[in-house]
């Protein structure tokens, strides 16, 4: 019987597995690196041992220490998680061979799936459809598009698609690159690259009793970067006849290496409705919740009874009810390349109503670090039906309170909305066609409005008093017309200014904008009326920053000062890091004086684990590198200097 869980992870999963052990008795404990002393994985598990450092390498990804913390907390028992050791056969084994439990499928079934090239002929034999390998050193052009994947790991990292021969050799070198930073196996494969496919994928639960249960389908589709940004279950729009096929070839595939505990199956599911195996995740997923809300099931608390070598409860799994959604919340923005982002979250409240739920690993006052993957949340709706799911966690992510560092919310909203979403035309291709125009700058009225709002706040909490009511009285006032005041601001990402103006007379304050009327405004809450309609906005302000939220949508601005600081100009050509990471490495040969041209990759960025490319900004003469490889740096530090090659001097 387990009676202390150590969990071998952090953050938004750690917390979820410490939920499922509080509801059934179980002790836990959390590791932690120097970056996350105080996270919430930290606060809520009871007993906690830390792992010096902060990158990964020398921390999570360390099953020794792991081990050894499960030892000094009085564990009997270890569960991976997912990312980080989850996959790991060496770890699996060590934490057996020190007497503990492990919470997940034997170090077989982990040895025989870790390898994705040794994965697909095992599956090949058991009669599993999937698509053939590619030699990268053979390939020729009929053999385009072609997918790089890591070896031994999934989550995106270290994966390319590639569709010019010629961009083969850089692209296998940057896939291994990050692939042997994420998982620290650099081995890459290639196979064909399925245009507008379907990625779908069975969930399994085994036991050692020989019960094997395929828990229905997930559409994971919507991804970036390949990566899932939104899952949902049951996948819509599948028949009968795929859908037992799939399932089929899921129990057929777990029964193949023997499994036990939680797995998932993924398949690719091409566009004449032909589906390939893609590998089997042997831990659990991300997306799991929304298949514990149509089944009714607690997944980690299956996991849990079974290493306890419990069968599974039934000959069967329940009957699924209704239809879940679940959206990814990063820290990242997505008009600019998904660049990751970092800072004090300052607030973090998302409505909690009936269908509703929260996965995380961050409250309001945590901070987001460079070390890690930047998801901060997972959003789960469950209703009766696929359009109330979508529509319920729509309004939720909408209503959200957020503020700090960029996130994906908007887009997420913007796509559980757009018409392709709701009529179920899912591909992974979905962001190709639709980011540009969903990631585009909201419209500038409804800015300009939530901007006012922002001022008259502002204005608010430099008044002098209130009235009775609670209403701000602006200081003194005169029978002549006061001269206008005047507060600009920057909308953020964006970066458009607005300049807002307002006056106090006797009956309170009035804003130079037509057809706009200010019904109140307090220091945190003010209500405007625009053509006969009332709108409500809350801010929160931070320094300069100031965050407005509404009914329909949030904003954030930078106040900006009278006067322009000399010391925000940078050299023309400057290459400035995007955020905060460590360098990797250079382009080859790289040093001052060389000549680049425009687009060109010069320098590598690896930030919550992913690589960025800086790229050269105009065809000349790199005349300044201050970038080396295992170089630290802050978010705006100059990295190099490019001179343009129509502004160098002539002899």
């Amino acid at each position: 019987m387990i009676t202390t869980l150590l969990v071998a992870n952090r953050g938004e999963i750690a917390c979820r597995i410490f939920r499922t052990c509080r509801a059934l008795g179980i002790a836990t404990v959390a590791v932690y690196s120097d970056a996350d002393a105080g996270a919430l994985h930290v606060r809520e598990a009871d007993t906690a041992v830390r792992l010096p450092g902060a990158a990964p390498a020398d921390t999570y990804l360390r099953g020794d220490l792991v081990v050894a913390a499960a030892l000094a907390a009085g564990a009997d028992a270890v569960h991976p998680g997912y990312g980080f050791l989850s996959e790991n056969a060496g770890f699996a084994a060590a934490v057996q061979d020190a007497g503990l439990v492990w919470v997940g499928p034997p170090v077989e079934a982990i040895e025989l799936m870790a390898s994705k090239t040794r994965a697909k002929e095992l599956m090949a034999a058991a009669g599993v459809p999937l698509l053939a390998p590619v030699d990268p050193a053979a390939a020729r052009a009929e053999d385009l598009p072609l997918l790089l994947k890591a070896a031994a790991g999934g989550g995106g990292r270290g994966m390319r698609i590639v569709r010019e021969l010629g961009d083969l050799p850089g692209e296998l070198t940057a896939a291994a690159a990050e692939a042997l930073s994420a998982f620290g196996d650099g081995e890459v494969f290639a196979e064909p690259y399925v245009e507008r496919g379907r990625h779908v994928e069975v969930q399994v639960m085994a036991d050692e009793h020989d019960g094997v249960w395929a828990l229905g389908t997930r559409d994971c589709s919507l991804q970036r970067r390949h990566q899932k940004v939104i899952e949902e279950a049951p996948a819509p729009g599948l028949g009968d006849e795929l859908r037992d096929r799939l399932r089929d070839a899921a129990t057929a595939a777990a029964r193949a290496v023997g499994y036990r505990g939680a797995g998932t199956v993924e398949f690719l599911v091409a566009a004449d409705g032909r589906p390939y195996f893609l590998e089997m995740n042997t831990r659990l997923q991300v997306e799991h919740p929304v298949t514990e809300a149509v089944f009714g099931l607690d997944l980690v608390a299956l996991q849990l009874r079974i290493a306890e070598g419990e069968p599974l409860p039934a000959a069967e799994p329940p009957t699924p009810v209704g239809h879940a959604v679940e959206a990814r919340l990063y820290a990242e923005d997505p008009a600019r390349d998904w660049q990751p982002q970092t800072g004090a979250l300052l607030s973090f409240d998302v409505p909690d109503e009936p269908g509703l739920r929260l996965d995380t690993g961050y409250t309001g006052g945590d901070t987001i670090g460079v070390h890690y993957d930047p998801m901060l949340a997972k959003v789960i709706a469950h209703a009766p039906t696929r359009t109330e799911a979508v529509r319920l966690l729509a309004r939720a992510l909408e209503r959200a309170r957020i503020h700090g560092p960029v996130t994906n919310r908007d887009l997420l909203v913007r796509s559980l909305r757009h018409p392709d979403y709701v009529a179920a035309r899912l591909d992974t291709g979905f962001y190709d066609r639709h980011l540009a125009a969903m990631a585009s700058a909201p419209d500038a009225a409804d800015v300009r409005l939530a901007a006012t709002a922002a001022a008259l706040a502002e204005a608010a909490r430099n008044a002098t008093s209130t009235t009775a009511g609670g209403f701000v009285r602006f200081g003194a006032w005169r029978n002549v017309p006061s001269q206008p005041q005047l507060r600009s601001y920057r909308s953020e990402p964006d970066g458009h200014e607005y300049a807002i103006a307002y006056r106090t007379t006797r009956d309170g304050v009035t804003v130079d904008a037509e057809g706009v009327r200010v019904v109140s405004a307090g220091r945190t809450r003010v209500t405007l009326e625009q053509e006969g309609v009332t709108r409500h906005f809350h801010i929160l302000g931070r320094d300069r920053r100031l965050y407005v939220d509404t009914a329909t949508g949030s904003y954030a601005f930078t106040a900006l000062p009278r006067f322009t600081d000399p010391a925000a100009r940078t050299e023309p050509g400057s290459l400035l890091a995007p955020m905060p990471g460590t360098v990797v490495r250079l382009a080859e040969g790289l040093e001052a004086g060389s000549t680049v041209e425009a687009g060109q990759p010069l320098i590598w960025l690896e930030a919550m684990k992913m690589e960025h490319r800086i790229l050269a900004p105009a065809s000349g003469t790199l005349t300044a590198l201050h970038a080396a490889p295992g170089l630290q740096v802050e978010v705006g530090a100059l990295l190099a200097v490019v001179t343009d090659a129509q502004e160098e001097p002539t002899a």
